[in-house]
């Protein structure tokens, strides 16, 4: 996929991420004793910014890397949440763990790109 087309798509993952974040935010006000619907709020909410931030300043393959990890993570995290939530079912087997460590990937994949990246301007 062409850098700039994906980082595109990661700014639209992000205000989809972040809407879904802000309407479990709503829904666990009014559920006391749903742990899954904090649990996506909290994750949403951290995780939409940082794929924005990604989509607009991103211009690296790492960073793109890192984005789609952690929009890949997110979306597979809170989706299996939520079907358990809803559903009473796993999206599928093992949907939360492979998308926490996708995320944690992600970040780990930022820091890569951050510590190992060359400064502007230098050859």
């Amino acid at each position: 996929m062409e850098l700039l087309m994906l980082m595109r798509l990661l700014v639209g993952l992000a205000g989809l991420i972040g809407a879904c974040g802000v309407a479990a935010a709503a829904a666990a006000s009014h559920a006391a004793e749903s742990r899954n619907l904090a649990a996506i709020a909290a994750i949403a909410l951290a995780h939409g910014p940082a794929l924005l931030a990604i989509g607009l300043a991103g211009r690296s393959r790492p960073l793109a890397l890192a984005g789609a990890l952690l929009g890949l993570g997110t979306v597979l995290f809170c989706a299996d949440l939520a079907m358990r939530e809803f559903g009473g079912q796993a999206l599928f087997p093992g949907a939360a763990p492979f998308g926490g460590g996708a995320m944690m990937l992600g970040w780990l994949a930022i820091a890569a790109a951050g510590l190992l990246s060359r400064p502007v301007g230098s050859k």
